[in-house]
Parts: C-alpha cells; structure tokens; sequence
C-alpha cells in the first residue's frame, strides 16, 4: 500500500537528484510543448522570427504554471500535486480558426476571456465531472488528434508537390520513434521524441534542408513581449469556442489529477482539483497577455511519475524553474522555429497520432454494448469529421456560427455533451417509460462512474 503521509519516501531526494529528475520531465514534455506554437505559426503563415517568439513565451507560461501546480498560491491556485503544464493541443485548432476570421488580436482576447471563464468554473466544474464521462471526454481527445494530422503532413511536404527526400526523411524520424520506444529503456525510451528530432536535424543539414541562420542574431536573454499582435479583441464567437476548449481541458486535467492522486496514495478532494482546474485557467490568462497558449496536465509527466514512482513536488518544481528559464532564451525559440519541416512534422504526425489513441483508449472505458453510448460517440466522432472532409459545407455560415460549428473539436464536444445529458441525465416523460419493452435498459440510468474509472482515463 502506497503511504498516505504527506512527505512520502520518495519525495526525499537529494538536490542533485531532484535537478536531474527535474530535467528529465523537461524532456518528456519538451517536444509535445513547443510543437503547439510551431502548427499554429505555419498554420496562419507566420515568419520564423514570430513563431519562435510564441515557442519563448509558450515555455514561459508553461514553466510559470508548472510551478504553481507544484507549489500552489495559498487556497486560490494550484493543486499542490507532481504534475507538469504544457500547451495544450485542444486549442490549436480553434486558434487557428478565429485566427483566419478576426485576426491574431481576437485570438488572444478570446483567449483571455475564456480564463477568465475557466476560473470562474473551476469550482462548479469539479462538482459537476459526471456530465463528462469517458465517452464524452474521449470523444474529444480522439478527435482533437485527428483534426491535427493535417497539420502535420503539411510540415512535412510545405506547400511544394511531395517529394521523395522529404518523405524519407520524415519516414525515417518516425522510425527512430518506433524503434527507441519498442527497444529502449528507461530515460532513452521516454525521450525518443526528442531523440528521433536531434537525429532527423542533423540528417536534414546533411541533405541541406536546414537554415539556423537567425540563431546568431537572436540574444541570449529576453524579457516577454505583452500583446505582441496588438491589442485583444473580444469575438463573441471567437469567445464562445474558447470556452468550450477550456472546458476539455478541464476534463483532461482532471482525469490526469485523479490519476497522480492514486499514484501519490493522496486522494485528491473537490477543492484540490478545482484549484489545479483554476490554474489552467490562469494559464490562459497569461498567455493571453503573452502570445502563448492555454495549458493542461502533460499525459507524458503523469506517465513519467507513475513509472518511476518520484512523487516529489520539488522535481516538478524544478522542472518549471527549467522551461522558465528556456522561455528566457530568445536562441532557444529561434532554434526551435527553425527546425526542418519534414522533421518536426513526422514528430508531430506521431503526437497527433498518439493523441487520438489516447482518445481511444478513454472511449474504450465506457460500456459500447450500450446502445447510447454508441450513439453518443458515433454521432459525435461523424459529427467532427465534418470539417476536416467537407469544410466548404460551413464556408457560406455566419462568422460566429462558422467558429462554433465548423470546428472539428468544438463540434464534437458541442454533440457528445448534449447527446450524453438525453440518453443518461434526462428523465424520460412517465408515458414514455411505460412504452418501452422490459427488455431495453433506460437511457435515464447512468453507469456509476468510481474514482478508479475516472483515473483509468
């Protein structure tokens, strides 16, 4: 039985070895953190120099809220648990999208509007979870995976015909990502990402396919850039689909949170996740101010604590103190913006891949011998591919309207949430149930959902 004291065995470490398994969270999560800035900024056409100032302020914010998470800001902020922030992909898309219709302002108006949101929820929110079962939730997750490969072939071919070398190359980045992951071991098996970009860049500069030539003439130290794009505006439906994001993030958190919470052997109450909760809305807070990006719990992270078994805070702690510190290298960011597309997307395509069978794996929790929950992730799931297949179907709608509808996530989560409040939380008229045979299971009756279902997703 894991101790329920609160300093644990294993949160007494050494300083050296509270460094090295701090760093060693940094490289998990690094590559997933910094591929969020980098499909946005191709996404909307943005030059190197802009996307590596988002890739800056993105390691900023993720290290600022990773040391909250860690250290907690009195009963406000903070779930005071061995988790790691990061980007959250949840959000690209729907950036992406206002992006096109309002501009890179209402981006980051909208962001901040929906942390503020998110804040102002986090309590109800943890009360209210039973309204995001596995299947809404892995709905979601499977989705915003599949609505993100596009964006990786993209990176991998630009916006050139493919070619033979920079299919290779990106084949053979996710080679090296298959191989280390199925024969490495230890910290060499959870870094074959990072390890599969190294070797892919250095392939790319031998096929000249590489240009660092901006690294020289980044600095050393640089201090964030407020409102980079301008002043925030405020869309309402740029503000409506943020907010939507910002609730599947917060159900992502929490199974995340659940989940550390039974590796720690520290149950995690209402309170302690509607702060961890608020923290991400604060992440979105901020990166609305900097040019970032929304935060969640890094899956990679909470992987990492449960493998190794390290629960200690201080490791988490420093693990922020290191990406605050890239976030602070104006280098980093350029050498990061100038990796060779053909690589970063094969890495990305894997990511990508990887998120939706995490989705997957979510909606496998539920019961599908159900007939509603079957219909609640079909509808949902056909639903979402609605944008990615036909996007000219919503290209006549209203701004609003297109914002809302048209994108793949929000849509999804707009239809498995409603179609999970009808078949499992509204009670059917009492005519109605007389009329159904014996045999059919009420879709008024939910599932009980136990803590241990909630963590396995």
């Amino acid at each position: 039985m894991p101790s329920r004291s609160p300093e644990p065995p294993p949160n007494r470490l050494s300083p050296w070895r509270t460094v090295v398994f701090g760093l060693q969270h940094v490289l998990v999560m690094y590559t997933g953190c910094v591929a969020v800035p980098l499909v946005f900024g191709a996404a909307l056409g943005l030059d190197k120099t802009t996307i590596a100032t988002l890739v800056n302020a993105d390691l900023l914010v993720a290290g600022l809220i990773t040391v909250v998470q860690a250290v907690g800001i009195g009963k406000l902020l903070g779930a005071r648990m061995p988790v790691v922030a990061g980007a959250s992909f949840t959000a690209v898309n729907p950036m992406i999208l206002i992006g096109q219709e309002y501009g890179l302002p209402a981006v980051y108006g909208s962001m901040i509007a929906a942390g503020i949101f998110g804040i102002l929820v986090a309590l109800p929110f943890a009360r209210l979870l039973r309204f995001f079962p596995p299947i809404v939730r892995g709905a979601a997750v499977t989705m915003i995976g599949l609505s993100l490969i596009g964006k990786a072939v993209t990176m991998i071919f630009g916006d050139t015909t493919p070619d033979g070398t920079r299919l290779a190359l990106a084949v053979g980045v996710a080679a090296v990502i298959v191989a280390l992951m199925r024969y490495g071991r230890g910290v060499l098996a959870q870094s074959a990402v990072l390890v599969a970009l190294v070797l892919g860049t250095f392939a790319a500069a031998g096929l000249s396919m590489t240009d660092f030539g901006g690294v020289g003439d980044a600095g050393w130290l640089g201090l964030p850039n407020p409102f980079a794009f301008g002043a925030p505006e405020f869309p309402i439906a740029g503000i409506a689909s943020m907010c939507l994001v910002m609730l599947v993030i917060y159900a992502e958190s929490t199974a995340y949170l659940l989940s550390v919470s039974e590796t720690t052997g520290q149950p995690a109450g209402r309170a302690q996740l509607a702060r961890g909760l608020a923290a991400d809305g604060a992440s979105a807070v901020l990166a609305g101010f900097l040019t970032s990006f929304p935060d969640t719990i890094f899956a990679q992270n909470v992987s990492l604590v449960r493998i190794t078994g390290i629960v200690s805070r201080a490791v988490t702690a420093v693990a922020g103190g290191f990406l605050v510190i890239l976030g602070l290298v104006p280098k980093m960011g350029e050498v990061v913006a100038s990796l060779p597309g053909p690589v970063i997307g094969a890495v990305s395509l894997v990511m990508f891949a990887t998120v939706a069978g995490v989705g997957i794996a979510t909606i496998a929790q539920a019961d599908l011998a159900r007939n509603d929950n079957l219909v609640i992730v079909s509808l949902a799931m056909g639903v979402g591919m609605i944008p990615i297949v036909a996007p000219q179907i919503y290209a006549e709608l209203p701004s609003a309207a297109k914002i809302v509808l048209g994108g793949a996530i929000t849509s999804t989560v707009l239809v498995a949430f409603v179609l999970n409040l009808i078949f499992n939380h509204l009670t059917l008229p009492r005519a109605l149930r007389r009329t159904r045979p014996d045999h059919e299971p009420s879709p008024a009756a939910p599932q009980p959902k136990s803590t241990t279902e909630e963590v396995s997703a």
